[in-house]
Parts: C-alpha cells; sequence; structure tokens
C-alpha cells in the first residue's frame, strides 16, 4: 500500500500496509478451552482408580514382553491426582518439592506437618514453587491430594539434590525417579492418554486435543461457577496470579450459571404479575356480557372485580372500592364461590412505574400513588374522595394466585 506524503511525494508505510486487520486481532487472545463436566468426570474417576496394571510397562531388551512399568504405580498416581485437583502448570507440577504438603487441624491452629490421620478433618495445603507471573504461594487442594504425594513420599527411593531451573536452587524433587525428574513433556505424551484410556474417553474433543493445561482452565471455572462460588480475587489468588486481568480469562460463565442469574433477577416478574380470573360460564351462555351483568371476576386476594376492563383500571394498586367491587365477606362473594361452573384462568398484568415502585419500595409509595388517584374517577364514576368508605390500596403481591402463577414469578 503506497501513500502520498504532504509533498505529493510517494511513501510506503510497512506499519500501517502489513498491520494486523482490526478484525483479526479482535479475535486474537487467551481462550482457554475447558473441558466438559461430563468428561472432566470420566477423568477424575480414572485417576482416583488408578491401579498398576493401568500403568504402561517396558522392557530391558526390544523382544522382551513388557514386565516392568517406567514409573512407579505410586509416582504416577501422585502425578494424576495433582494434576486433575490442584489447578497447576506443568512446569509447577514437575518443580514440586519434597514436603510440600501440610496439614491445619483448625482455622485458628497453625499449619502442621506433613503427618495426618485417615480420618481426621484437615485442609490439605499445597506449597507452589515460583512460576512465570509470581513467587512460591500456599494453596488449599482436596486431601486426595495430600494423601497421595504422602504414599508417594513413603515409597520414594533416596534420590540427589537438582537444581531448580527457576531459582538454581539445590532441592529435593518430589516427582524424581532414577536421579531424573519427570519432563514436561510427560502429561501430554504418556498421563492425559493413559487416564483417557481408563476413563474410555477420546483424547480430542470438540475443541481439540486434551492438554495438561486445559486441566487447570476447568478447574477454575468450576469453582467459578460452584453452588457457593470463589470470588475473582479468591479465585486469583489460588490460581497465582499477579494480576486479576489474567484470571478474568479463566472466570468463564456457564450457561447453567448465567441462566440461573437471569432467572433470580426476575426481569418479566419485574414488570409483570400474575392474577387469578374467575369466568362464570353460565353467565356467559345466558348473554350476560350483552346486558351488563358481570361475568367475569378478578381475584384481589380480600375481594373480587367485575370490572371487564381491569388492566386499564388505573386503581389497580389502589383499590377504592367502587361499585365493580365485590367484599369476599358478602353473601354474593360466598355464592360466586360456591358455584361449581366457575372456570379459573390466569392473566398477566403489566406494571406501570408507580405501581412496580408500589410493589417494591413499600408504604410510602404507596401513599404517593394514593394522593394521585384520589381525584381520578373510578370505573363506577366517582372518585376515591367521593365514595364513603376510605381508600384501601391492594398490593399486588397479596393477590390471591395459583401454584402455577407462583411458579411463572
Amino acid at each position: 500500500m503506497i501513500f502520498k506524503n504532504g509533498a505529493g511525494v510517494r511513501s510506503f508505510d510497512p506499519q500501517r500496509a502489513l498491520a494486523t486487520p482490526r478484525s483479526i486481532r479482535a479475535l486474537i487472545g487467551p481462550e482457554p478451552r475447558v473441558l466438559a463436566d461430563e468428561l472432566w468426570a470420566k477423568l477424575l474417576w480414572a485417576g482416583m482408580h488408578l491401579e498398576e496394571q493401568d500403568v504402561p510397562k517396558i522392557g530391558r531388551l526390544k523382544r522382551v514382553e513388557h514386565t516392568r512399568p517406567m514409573y512407579p504405580t505410586a509416582l504416577v498416581r501422585a502425578l494424576a491426582l495433582t494434576w486433575l485437583f490442584a489447578g497447576l502448570r506443568s512446569d509447577e507440577l514437575v518443580r514440586l518439592r519434597v514436603g510440600c504438603i501440610r496439614w491445619q487441624r483448625g482455622a485458628a491452629s497453625p499449619a502442621a506437618a506433613t503427618t495426618h490421620v485417615p480420618g481426621e478433618d484437615a485442609a490439605c495445603l499445597l506449597d507452589v514453587p515460583t512460576n512465570k507471573t509470581g513467587t512460591a504461594y500456599t494453596k488449599p487442594v482436596d486431601p486426595l491430594v495430600g494423601q497421595a504425594i504422602a504414599a508417594w513420599e513413603q515409597a520414594r527411593p533416596v534420590q540427589p539434590n537438582l537444581s531448580d531451573r527457576k531459582t538454581g536452587e539445590s532441592i529435593a524433587m518430589l516427582f524424581c525417579f532414577r536421579g531424573q525428574p519427570i519432563p514436561t513433556e510427560y502429561f501430554n505424551r504418556a498421563l492425559i492418554p493413559l487416564l483417557c484410556r481408563k476413563a474410555g474417553v477420546p483424547l480430542h474433543d470438540a475443541r481439540g486435543r486434551i492438554t495438561s493445561h486445559r486441566a487447570r482452565a476447568t478447574i477454575a471455572t468450576q469453582l467459578f461457577n460452584a453452588k457457593e462460588p470463589m470470588t475473582l480475587f479468591e479465585l486469583q489468588a489460588w490460581l497465582g496470579h499477579r494480576s486479576p486481568l489474567s484470571t478474568q480469562h479463566y472466570a468463564r460463565i456457564t450457561p447453567t450459571t448465567l441462566t440461573k442469574a437471569y432467572h433470580d433477577a426476575g426481569y418479566f416478574a419485574r414488570n409483570v404479575r400474575t392474577i387469578e380470573v374467575l369466568i362464570d360460564r353460565d353467565a356467559v351462555q345466558r348473554g350476560a356480557p350483552a346486558t351488563g351483568e358481570p361475568w367475569q371476576y378478578f381475584d384481589l386476594a380480600h375481594g373480587y372485580c367485575t370490572y371487564t376492563f381491569f388492566e386499564q383500571c388505573p386503581h389497580r394498586m389502589a383499590c377504592a372500592r367502587c361499585d365493580f367491587y365485590v367484599p369476599k365477606g358478602s353473601s354474593k362473594a360466598q355464592l360466586l364461590e360456591a358455584r361449581g361452573n366457575l372456570q379459573h384462568m390466569l392473566a398477566q398484568i403489566p406494571l406501570t412505574d408507580d405501581e412496580r415502585a408500589a410493589v417494591e419500595d413499600g408504604s410510602a409509595a404507596v401513599e404517593r400513588l394514593l394522593e394521585r388517584l384520589a381525584d381520578t374517577p373510578t370505573p363506577g364514576g366517582r372518585t376515591p374522595r367521593e365514595i364513603a368508605q376510605a381508600p384501601a390500596f391492594i398490593p399486588l403481591t397479596s393477590l390471591s394466585m395459583s401454584p402455577t402463577a407462583k411458579e411463572q414469578l
């Protein structure tokens, strides 16, 4: 792309001509690939039930049958459970140190050593080494992780100290065998295929291959969408991120959580209310609508309104007990309730701003609504001031509703 400058000379700007289009830049960014819940549950089951016959075997010679495991079963099981429950990067997993597990026997008591009594109610704490975004920190993990690591530490042969490639310290590396640390490639090449075979799930899903880092994204998403979820800052501390901006990429809201939040917000119920309507079928068959005889009754909990156009009445939230009002204590209402030919229906009533405020804000909003409607004629023609009985408001929240209507709200 060639441009002309102010002097009319053609010039070539590579930063402008070769720049990535804006539409492409908008699609570029971190996008953790979360595993489906049912697939992740199968992998968890496979890791918790890992046995010796599941671990791959190797032989000393090419034509000799494989009879010896590449790594001890206790080591593989500790690696698998730590990957499934701790939410660590593969580099952090292979650099864990001996004694990284501690047990805390109460909120007020300090963290104890690596000793743990089975059945004891104690929190398991994992010391995570220095990572790419921060220094070493401690995080709580499931007790299964602590028990598996403790079993491996007990069976772990004496190993020489190795140099930590991040800090250069000479440390006793936890996942080490025959003087060699477990490589980070072991997860994608051996451990994850092993768990997939055990669980009977494919190595690829709709979002690609199952890799070691997808466990971290899945665990973070499940913690953020739990019944009592972690906050963004709690999840940031658990993942070991320096900035909450990094945590936001993992804090994905699942459609199920979003649906529940939308339902709890009550957007539809905030603007409408459901009221039960009684229709006198005998009166309809006699031609009551043509003669002006009541045939439709809106149940107001303490009475019935026979005004046909109840949705348009301005006194719905402040019933002035006009000529269309039938108290439930009257003989007329009792005769109405005794009829066996009544058809029950539900009607949804949209609310105005004043009516919604009366429902949500309480008595102060109701008083304002009463004052505003004091001189507004009722369907019977008189105003509330002209009606001998004092005006009494009818909050729509107290309307008599059927169980079906309550479920709709």
